[in-house]
């Protein structure tokens, strides 16, 4: 049962990672908490995990990158909980790291339909439902990524979805001011979670050396989201970065 006057997040990729930690800081922040991904099992050891149960979190598969099951997973939240008031979109993957003549259409589009594809579509059902809902309103968050701003070597699948969410994300922005809509960017560099253990084995740069990577505890990103969520609609964080440290992004080096 769906908890009177306690607002309702929606995280996608909830299953482990970034995701998960999200899903963790919305339900201590206050939050009802649907986390969706593409394994229920997944999903249900996270809920298990983040201290949830069946009152204030559900789970839902989901496959964001195709149009009818992202339909059947609003469908869900709205029968469950009956709103939203934030989205996390987050759900995201890379292609193997070759040369861009070597990757195949597949590969390509595997990877804009789950990073790109899967946010607009999150977003569209979550804007009717925002618009229609009283109060009306609510705020989306886009996982946006250091590759917004600066590719690795060898990741344009990657690195052109996390440019085009930011076009995303000022669009999503401007066109819901009059429907008490809020959209922002968080950019994330170094999360430590088993996406980023490669770099804490070295990974390859620019000048094509292999370097170990700093990395910073996956929780402060959770905590960065809910800052985000629990600022009045009135208010907007449109871009933050949170990054390790010492990573090597600002400047060159």
């Amino acid at each position: 049962m769906a908890q009177a006057n306690k607002k309702v997040a929606l995280v996608t990729g909830a299953g482990a990672g970034i995701g998960k930690a999200a899903a963790k800081a919305l339900l201590q922040g206050g939050y009802q908490v649907l986390l969706t991904g593409r394994k229920l099992d997944k999903l249900q050891k996270a809920i298990d995990d983040i201290g949830g149960n069946t009152e204030n979190c559900l789970a839902v598969a989901c496959d964001v990158g195709i149009p009818g099951q992202v339909k059947q997973l609003f469908t869900a939240l709205k029968d469950r909980f009956h709103r939203i008031d934030v989205l996390f979109n987050n759900a995201g993957m890379g292609a193997p790291a070759i040369p861009m003549e070597d990757l195949t259409y597949e590969q390509w589009m595997n990877v804009v339909n789950t990073n790109l594809c899967g946010a607009f579509l999150c977003s569209q059902e979550a804007i009717r439902m925002m618009k229609a809902q009283s109060p009306q309103g609510g705020r989306i968050i886009n996982n946006g990524s250091i590759s917004a701003h600066t590719p690795r070597p060898m990741s344009s699948p990657y690195t052109s979805t996390k440019h085009a969410i930011t076009g995303l994300t000022k669009t999503i922005a401007l066109d819901g001011r009059p429907f008490n809509i809020a959209c922002g960017q968080i950019d994330i560099g170094n999360a430590a979670t088993e996406m980023t253990e490669r770099m804490a084995a070295g990974i390859i740069q620019a000048d094509h050396s292999i370097q170990v990577e700093p990395r910073m505890d996956v929780d402060h990103v959770g905590q960065a989201v809910l800052h985000m969520a629990q600022l009045p609609l009135e208010s907007n964080i449109l871009n933050m970065t949170i990054m390790a440290t010492n990573m090597p992004f600002v400047g060159r080096g």
